[in-house]
């Protein structure tokens, strides 16, 4: 193990003292699955991982880490790319893993609403939600790890905020142990509920800060009947965006997604699988992939198919898929390209929102900029068009050594936000803060922002005991 300095040592006896048997693991073997997230590039040992197995242990645990100054950091499925669930604090951090309270609590068919708990697998919540012919519109490729208080916690978007919003605006309550150990049951099915503040909105993408959601109760769909996907072969952004202009209008409410991809994202998925091939006869270079569902009695068929004959001036070429497998395949190339794309090692992610009238524009600028500046380096341009969220990755050339990549990356991401603040964007759209973004956010906020920012960390947290260091600057108290 590593050097345990005196007062973790303090902290530790007590917590061992405090705790049910086999709730706390302490050796180096155990705890090293907990000290990295998905992206490989965070890591931190914790002083000890707690696993509570419910919602009163939970609250036993941070009563005790409140009476000793124990630090805190709550964890999901470890699927975040901003740093926020690793342990980062000076002086050391107790990880508060979800994973063995990851059970379905209920689930209402009537309603359209479940409850979960906080470490349940997104996948499995969509699978029982599918049971009773339902459907949790939260998707996104991590859905087979993440777990739903990590979503919750971070605001997660994905492939359907078109449709459906972002994780926001699907809660309907929430159940968090607060950093003294106390327990608020926020936790309702109710779709309208006006009995003042809205406290359940305060822990949503908080990233941890505030509180450690338990439990979350989540509007449900009815299942659609009917998806319709197609992939688009088109000559630029602008003309994208003029199909999804007209999308909008011609699918209506139905439409659930639509993806921009740029060529050199089709180009590393199809290199990345021996048996994808290039969707289209001819390579284009942009791409959009469009999924639209329904139920009931809608040709949906017929009216996408009408929708892309209408749209000839923008798009060359295209397909629809004539079966769900053939939709799985289209998607494939989408999710291929986002695990491929780093060719293993390392790359810089961004995440980031303009306009949506701004897109084209925004594209434009950081492109032209980034090959004028590092014309050797790979950027691969995509994201979710129908809410400005696009991601703009840059892959530095092989052989890199790493001094080098760190100094690309730096001056890469400056020129990708100098053009977000041109456009009036933001530099997060759906990842987060955490410790990554941190300073980009700062020195972006107005000082009223983060005044109220301070005050309400304050509120809930007087002793900067949960998640320090995130989103706003670690404060000695």
């Amino acid at each position: 193990m590593h050097a345990v300095l005196p007062l973790q040592e303090t902290a530790l006896a007590a917590l061992h003292a405090a705790m049910p048997a086999g709730m706390l693991l302490t050796e180096e073997a155990d705890v090293e699955r907990y000290s990295r997230d998905w992206t490989g590039d965070h890591h931190g040992r914790p002083v000890a991982v707690a696993r509570p197995r419910s919602v009163e242990e939970v609250s036993l645990l941070m009563r005790c880490c409140h009476e000793h100054r124990i630090h805190v950091v709550p964890q999901g499925g470890l699927t975040g790319l901003v740093g926020a669930a690793v342990p980062s604090y000076p002086g050391g951090e107790v990880v508060v893993s979800l994973e063995r309270m990851n059970k379905v609590r209920s689930v209402h068919a009537i309603d359209f609403a479940m409850v979960v708990e906080a470490g349940c697998i997104l996948e499995e919540a969509k699978r029982q939600a599918e049971a009773v012919d339902c459907i949790l519109p939260i998707t996104f490729g991590a859905q087979g790890s993440c777990r739903l208080g990590g979503n919750v916690a971070t605001n997660a978007g994905g492939f359907n905020v078109l449709r459906y919003g972002m994780t926001r605006d699907l809660v309907l309550g929430l159940e968090v142990v607060l950093t003294d150990g106390r327990i608020w049951n926020g936790l309702r099915t109710l779709r309208k509920d006006n009995r003042g503040y809205d406290l359940k909105q305060l822990f949503i993408g908080s990233e941890g800060t505030l509180g450690i959601i338990t439990a979350v109760s989540l509007k449900l769909f009815p299942r659609p009947t009917q998806i319709e996907t197609a992939l688009v072969g088109l000559d630029s952004v602008e003309d994208a965006m003029a199909l999804y202009a007209l999308a909008r209008r011609e699918c209506s409410d139905l439409l659930s997604a639509f993806e921009l991809i740029l060529r050199g994202g089709i180009e590393i998925a199809i290199n990345a699988r021996a048996d994808l091939e290039d969707p289209l006869s001819e390579v284009y270079p942009v791409y959009v992939l469009l999924e639209a569902s329904a139920g009931g009695r809608v040709d949906l068929r017929a009216l996408i198919e009408d929708f892309l004959a209408g749209a000839g001036q923008w798009v060359r070429d295209g397909v629809i898929a004539s079966n769900r497998t053939q939709g799985e395949r289209l998607w494939l190339l989408r999710e291929m390209m986002v695990e491929a794309q780093g060719r293993g090692g390392r790359y810089l992610r961004t995440d980031v929102s303009v306009p949506i009238s701004s897109i084209a524009a925004f594209v434009s600028d950081s492109l032209t900029a980034l090959a004028a500046a590092h014309p050797a380096a790979l950027v691969v341009t995509y994201g979710h068009v129908g809410d400005g969220n696009l991601h703009m990755n840059v892959v530095p050339p092989e052989g890199m050594a790493a001094s080098e990549m760190d100094r690309l990356f730096h001056a890469a991401e400056t020129i990708i936000f100098d053009a977000i603040d041109r456009h009036g964007g933001s530099i997060s759209a759906e990842h987060g803060i955490g410790r990554v973004k941190q300073r980009a956010y700062l020195d972006r906020a107005d000082p009223l922002t983060l005044e109220l920012a301070g005050r309400i960390k304050d509120a809930f947290d007087p002793l900067h005991l949960l998640s320090a260091g995130r989103i706003l600057p670690l404060r000695d108290v």
